[in-house]
């Protein structure tokens, strides 16, 4: 029933062409690509994804400091806007569906000025970035982090407002299993409260690991995703639990976060699919 994709953000520094190999064997749909244009080959990355019979699913894009949609600064919020285009540029050219979004810069967990003010310039921008994805015929998803990463948008429920008040059909709502098992009463119903709005899925466990690895039940979640008749990516961007997580996939610190992780969450939600009578 469901399109899969992985995450290759969590390989590291491994050459991407690898990266795609892996998750082709693993037997899944799609490559979910970090959105990092300026530093990639779309060359050979459009190669790797012929070669192994696999599409480009979606962007993750990165926000730092530097790319802040609420920042402070008039410059840096005009570069974030920049990034982010560039992210739809880079979809639209390997044909990906998918650009993800969150207004602020990850792990910034306090406002600059008044959080009145940060939302407008948020809603100013997805506005603004939702037209332009539209244009280039790439959904827009507003994902929420958890408290721990961002003070702004946490929940579904801020996440369906903030949607509904750009009121563009290019902007959607992305669920991340991870950051709701921290925020939100229920996750399933959640899920349910997006309803049409649900335009992409992260599934990781509570410990961020694979499903199947934490403690959450998946059977409730993925059925309420069926509900929502959600025709898009489940998705797995699956990160190991340190504080210093590029240091640790860099070093080669978490292998199972490779050919383990990557086999198991595939086979785990497709056979809580088969139990469900999904497929």
């Amino acid at each position: 029933m469901f399109r899969y994709t992985y995450n290759t953000l969590v390989y590291g520094e491994e050459p991407i062409t690898e990266g795609i190999a892996r998750v082709a064997d693993a037997g899944y749909d799609g490559v979910e690509l970090v959105g990092e244009p300026a530093q990639t080959n779309i060359g050979e990355v459009k190669s790797a994804l012929a070669d192994n019979g696999v599409v480009a699913s979606s962007i993750v894009s990165i926000y730092t400091p530097e790319r802040d949609i609420v920042s402070s600064t008039v410059a840096i919020r005009a570069a974030a806007r920049d990034y982010v285009k560039g992210n739809i540029d880079f979809a639209q050219e390997l044909g990906a569906e998918i650009v993800t979004f969150t207004p602020t810069a990850c792990m910034k967990i306090v406002a600059e000025v008044d959080l009145e003010q940060e939302w407008a310039w948020a809603v100013e921008a997805a506005t603004e970035l939702a037209r332009y994805a539209g244009q280039a015929g790439v959904k827009l998803v507003l994902e929420p982090w958890n408290r721990y990463e961002t003070y702004l948008i946490t929940r579904t429920e801020q996440a369906i407002r903030f949607i509904d008040e750009v009121n563009s059909p290019n902007l959607g709502y992305m669920a991340d299993t991870f950051h709701m098992s921290l925020e939100e009463r229920d996750i399933a119903e959640s899920i349910r409260l997006a309803g049409s709005r649900l335009s992409h899925v992260h599934l990781a466990d509570s410990n961020r690991a694979a499903p199947g690895f934490g403690h959450l039940d998946f059977e409730p979640i993925i059925q309420a995703i069926a509900d929502s008749n959600y025709q898009g990516w489940i998705s797995y961007e699956l990160l190991p639990a340190a504080g210093d997580v590029w240091g640790v996939l860099t070093g080669a610190g978490a292998p199972e976060f490779k050919g383990p992780y990557t086999e198991a969450a595939i086979r785990h939600t497709k056979a809580i699919e088969e139990r469900l009578g999904l497929r």
